[in-house]
């Protein structure tokens, strides 16, 4: 379940106190100043280190495996973690800047990939993101304030969800236009966070996976060693909505129903059951957005092919640790 607002903002709080504490006055190069940089560096020897480690290829780890009741209660409190209603109209009527919305996602997804984050902090830094753009205009000129919003993002994600957080120095890489000192940051930080009523254990599509996959009608037909490649190829597919406005409208659960259903080449239609994957989860909203998975995502998602796993040994899901933040 999602830490509640009050634990979370305590957490949160004290990492950054703690990087402020041990913040001092070290001048930058020039050209690593931004026009909205303060005079203030980072010391690398008493901040966390950053060795980052080969990527193992399993997902399991990342994803809880909760009840019916816990999902249910997931369920419930998703549009507290969504942007705001009439962000996707602002997005399509260009209201809001989708050209430095797009930029901005592309950099947080290199980075990503770069110091291997696990998925649900790539979600949950374009999360931040649109939920703070939902609420807030930011001045489009120059593009500066896209990008301090996209490292700030992208850095309390990685607070939230990593073991090991690079230096916020370390953090802008693939050369940024701009590149902003650690207190301007840790300031950004504070700002995202207060316009999120400190609400950042999100719920995401990858709360959903293990379960939904466990209700899939050809779950008893899958060897075990396949669910890792099916969680894998479902995560790949629920990064990339992020790049398309369309997917804003939907909820994590119904993202990871159809991301699921894409993956496996499993149909929505059971007449067995009444229930598919949760008696809350929207039927059609599911097609839906399986829909414009298939049109926009799956060509681009080589990994999401995987109707020929289907075999006649019964199987159970990889069991897979409890986070310490839920």
């Amino acid at each position: 379940m999602p830490l509640r607002p009050s634990i979370s903002r305590i957490f949160i709080i004290t990492i950054i106190q703690m990087s402020l504490s041990h913040s001092h006055s070290t001048p930058l190069n020039s050209s690593s100043v931004s026009a909205a940089s303060l005079s203030c560096g980072e010391d690398a020897g008493e901040v966390v280190t950053w060795e980052p480690e080969p990527f193992s290829g399993h997902h399991d780890k990342y994803y809880p495996n909760p009840d019916e009741n816990a999902i249910s209660r997931l369920i419930d409190s998703e549009s507290h973690h969504m942007p705001l209603p009439d962000y996707l109209r602002r997005c399509q009527d260009r209201s809001v800047d989708v050209i430095s919305r797009q930029d901005s996602i592309n950099w947080m997804l290199k980075v990503h990939a770069h110091y291997h984050f696990s998925p649900v902090t790539a979600f949950l830094s374009v999360n931040y993101f649109d939920r703070y753009l939902s609420s807030y205009s930011l001045p489009q000129a120059n593009g500066w304030p896209f990008q301090l919003l996209s490292v700030a993002c992208l850095s309390l994600a990685a607070k939230m969800e990593e073991p090991q957080v690079p230096l916020l120095l370390d953090l802008q890489v693939f050369e940024p236009r701009f590149v902003f000192e650690p207190k301007t940051i840790q300031r950004m930080e504070l700002r995202v966070m207060a316009a999120l009523n400190w609400r950042l254990c999100s719920v995401t599509p990858f709360d959903y996976l293990h379960y939904f996959i466990s209700k899939l009608p050809s779950c008893s037909t899958r060897l075990s060693d396949s669910f890792s490649s099916i969680i894998a190829a479902s995560s790949d597919l629920i990064l990339n909505t992020t790049r398309v406005i369309d997917f804003l409208r939907f909820a994590p659960s119904t993202m990871a129903a159809a991301a699921l259903l894409c993956a496996t080449g499993d149909s929505l239609e059971c007449p067995a059951r009444d229930v598919f994957f949760h008696e809350c989860v929207n039927r059609e909203m599911v097609r839906s957005c399986h829909q414009l998975m298939e049109e926009y995502l799956v060509d681009t998602c080589p990994s999401a092919r995987f109707k020929e796993l289907r075999v006649e040994q019964p199987s159970t899901a990889p069991p897979s640790p409890v986070g310490v933040l839920d």
